[in-house]
This record gives structure tokens, sequence and C-alpha cells, in this order.
């Protein structure tokens, strides 16, 4: 079961030469999300709604507050129900027509394949790319060649993740700089206020005690007490330039201290993302070793492992890479078409247990921690599905702990 109480489409094939081909029911009209292809739901959901958009969505069909569930839970859930024709499905067709409606109406203009996708060119060159990418997949005229192409750009430009991060990291740097310099100036401007400050208050006093003697008897203490009274309105007048500048300064460097954490967030971010997908290549490719020679590939252990959720395709590959090595994989869908009180019985056979994240329900994860807790038995959440995920949760297990003796059951 998903966040709404509803149950999850059923996973969708990996993508072949006609997995790029639109599904309409009927002919000439913009396609809905739910008649896409599988492959697009999760660039559709991650590049055309905002964050905030897709939490607003989500709290519309829930009637309720989603701030206890993660970025990454909601897009999950939103990935899954983009599948299934039922009200979550519409709920989330409505937000992107209504996010993208201007776009989509300039892309309806164009009649012809050729026309949609030079409009997509420009687009993406401008660097609109979340309004324009939606209008393409949905167009009636767009084929699957269009449709393989606008996926390729938006896939392609995940690998920038990485220049992205350096930007940022710049940019952090560059930040930090000039939030010191500005801290500096603030410090020096309240130095001068708190002289100006002192200034005006003894002028002040010798006001007042001027205004308590006799008045001038002369022309010259006439022009003194002028002079004086010019004098105070010059530096309540400058006391107030130097509050504004103040203020403004201290605004300023909030801004900067905001946009240097989200900066330095993205960065983590980045980095630990590049950091698991240099570790999941490296296992399904171990290249060379030192000395020039091929390096030899993984050797999973031998152990019985529990893989919860996923889809059918990923678990076979799994499960051939661990019979290879004498282990054995037992499954549990999650919770879709098996009951989750089978998951004690299979865990206490389990020596490891593990489940990918973007496609297990919330009540699953849930329930296998609790367990595993219970019994003592090491569980490692998967980035996604898929066999370099498996094997990397699987080689960080054996370099942090000795092997466990429960030995795989032929």
């Amino acid at each position: 079961m998903n966040l709404v109480g509803l149950p999850l489409p059923r996973p969708f094939a990996p993508a072949d030469a006609t997995s790029f081909a639109p599904v309409r029911q009927t002919p000439h009209r913009r396609s809905r999300l739910w008649e896409l292809s599988g492959n697009f739901h999760c660039s559709v959901i991650g590049t055309c709604l905002t964050t905030g958009e897709l939490r607003q969505a989500m709290s519309k069909l829930l009637q309720r507050d989603v701030s206890e569930f993660s970025d990454h839970e909601l897009h999950s859930q939103a990935v899954c129900l983009s599948g299934q024709q039922g009200p979550a499905a519409k709920l989330l067709q409505k937000a992107l027509d209504r996010r993208h409606q201007p776009t989509i109406n300039r892309f309806g203009r164009l009649h012809d394949e050729a026309a949609i996708m030079a409009a997509w060119a420009e687009a993406l060159k401008a660097g609109d790319i979340p309004g324009a990418y939606w209008a393409v997949l949905t167009h009636p005229d767009t084929g699957p060649a269009g449709l393989r192409r606008a996926f390729g750009d938006v896939h392609m430009l995940s690998h920038l993740v990485g220049a992205a991060n350096r930007a940022d990291i710049r940019r952090l740097t560059a930040l930090e700089a000039e939030s010191a310099e500005l801290a500096a100036k603030v410090e020096r401007q309240q130095r001068r206020l708190l002289d100006a400050m002192t200034e005006r208050d003894a002028l002040r006093r010798q006001l007042a005690a001027l205004a308590l003697e006799a008045p001038p008897r002369d022309e010259a203490a006439s022009a003194a007490l002028a002079g004086m009274r010019t004098l105070v309105t010059e530096l309540q007048n400058r006391l107030a330039g130097e509050t504004a500048r103040r203020e403004h300064l201290e605004r300023r460097i909030a801004d900067l201290d905001t946009a240097s954490r989200e900066s330095d967030d993205r960065a983590r971010n980045a980095t630990a993302l590049a950091e698991a997908l240099r570790r999941e290549i490296a296992l399904l490719d171990p290249g060379e070793d030192e000395d020039g020679a091929d390096a030899a590939p993984l050797c999973l252990p031998p152990l019985t492992v529990l893989y919860v959720g996923g889809r059918p395709g990923s678990t076979h590959r799994i499960r051939h890479a661990l019979a290879m090595a004498g282990g054995r994989l037992l499954t549990h869908d999650g919770g879709r078409n098996e009951h989750i009180s089978l998951l004690p019985g299979l865990i206490g056979q389990a020596a490891h247990v593990v489940f990918p994240v973007d496609c297990v329900s919330h009540d699953a994860m849930l329930t296998i921690k609790r367990l595993c807790r219970q019994g003592g038995t090491p569980w490692s959440p998967l980035r996604s599905t898929g066999l370099a995920p498996f094997l990397d949760a699987l080689a960080r297990e054996t370099h942090v702990s000795a092997p466990r003796t429960r030995e795989a059951v032929p």
C-alpha cells in the first residue's frame, strides 16, 4: 500500500525499443499521465514539478499534512501512482497542466514532429525544460523517436551533477568571503554609530543647559546656539542613514547565510550521490588493478538474503548473481500481493535483509526495521532497484562485519 492507502500499480518492464511509444486510447489528443510509458513517470515527476508543488498536490490528495514524509518518499509514491488511472494520477495531471499551461498552449499550435522537436531544442538551449518536456511528452503528434530524444536529453542532464557540484562549491566559497567582508563592514558601521550617538547626547546636554540660562544677550551667542542646533540636525540625519545602512547589511548577511547553507546541502547531497554511483559502477565493471591486469570480479558471500519490494526484472538478475556465489535469495513483494505477516518467518531465515527505498511501501520498511532490530539481523536500504545497488550494499556489509555463520540452504 502507498501513502494514500491505494494499491501500487504493477511495475513496468525494462525499457526496450518500443517502451517510448505513448499509449493513447483516443486519437489526436494530448496523452494523460497514466497513458504514458512507465519509463517516463520518474523523469516527469522529478523534472516538471518542484518539491513544493508535489507536496501541495500530495497534501491535497491525502487531506492531511505531509511534512512527516521526505521529498524522496513523496517522489517515489507519486511515480508509482502516476501509472494507475485514478484520483491520484488525475490530481497530478491537473497540477502539471496548471503549472505549464502557457507552454502547453505554445506547443499545441505545432502540428508535426519536426516543428515540435525544433521548439524542444530551443527550450532546451534556453533552459526552459520542465514545461517543454511535459508538452512534448503529451503532444498528440510526438512519435517514439521524438519521445526518445526528449527523454535522452533530460536524462543526460543528470550527468551534469558533478559540474554543478563544483560550481556550488565555488559559489559557497565566494559567498563565505563576501559574508565575512560584510560582517566586518557592519562592525565598523556600528562603531561609527556609537560614536555619533555619544556626540549627539553630549550636544543635547549642552543645549539643555543653555535652555535653562537667560536668553543670549549678543549676536555671537545666538550664532553659536544656531550652529549647535544645525550640527545636531546633521548628526541626527547621519545617524538615520547609518542605521538604515546597517539594517540593509544585516539583511544581506542573513540572505548570504541562507544561500551558503543551501549550497552546502546541495554539495553534500551531490557528493554522496556521485560516490554511491562510483561504487556501483566499480562493482559492475572492476576495470584493471594497479599492475594493469583485469581486476577480479566481486566475490559475493554465500549468504541467504531477503529482498523486499523491487521489480521482477531486477530481482531475477540479483537471484542469478547470488546463486553463482552459492547464496540464496528470498523475496517478498512488500505487501502488494503477499501479506506483511509473512515477513517474520522470512527474516528469521535470512542472514541479511535489503529493500529498495524507491519501490517498497512505508509500512513494509517500518516492519523490516523493527523485526531486524528485534532479531539482530543486519539490513540495508538500497538507493534503487537493480543489481548495482544490491552489490554495493552487500559489499559494504561484508567489509564492515565478519560473514554470518548462517549459510545458504541449498
